[in-house]
């Protein structure tokens, strides 16, 4: 099964790894994925899609929710191990979220629209 992240990054040069008009991106290559949960894949972008992230070695996963059950909520995950990812940090739409090395940045996300 393929899985199509939002946005796939890889490399320090700052390179989106997926051109325009492809379908897929070998996950050995990304440093980080960015998933923005879509409300009628829900279930697959929240656990299926990091689930597959994780098994095949991405560092770092950035979950964008803005239909999490408590509201939403953007979660960065690194340190894959098996199909989970350790949640070094997760806040509220408003809140920063901080992206760990080789990143070392934090995200504001208080521009992303709540409703």
């Amino acid at each position: 099964m393929f899985r199509t992240p939002g946005v796939p990054h890889a490399g320090g040069q700052g390179r989106c790894l997926r051109p325009v008009g492809a379908r897929s991106v070998p996950a050995g290559e990304a440093e980080l994925v960015v998933e923005i949960i879509s409300p009628s894949d829900a279930r697959c972008d929240r656990i299926g899609k990091p689930a597959g992230y994780a098994l095949a070695g991405v560092p770092l996963h950035l979950l964008v929710d803005r239909w999490a059950p408590g509201g939403p909520t953007a979660t960065s995950c690194g340190e894959p191990e098996g199909d989970t990812y350790r949640v070094p940090h997760s806040g509220k739409f408003g809140d920063e979220v901080f992206l760990p090395d080789p990143f070392g940045l934090a995200i504001g996300t208080g521009v992303l629209p709540a409703d």
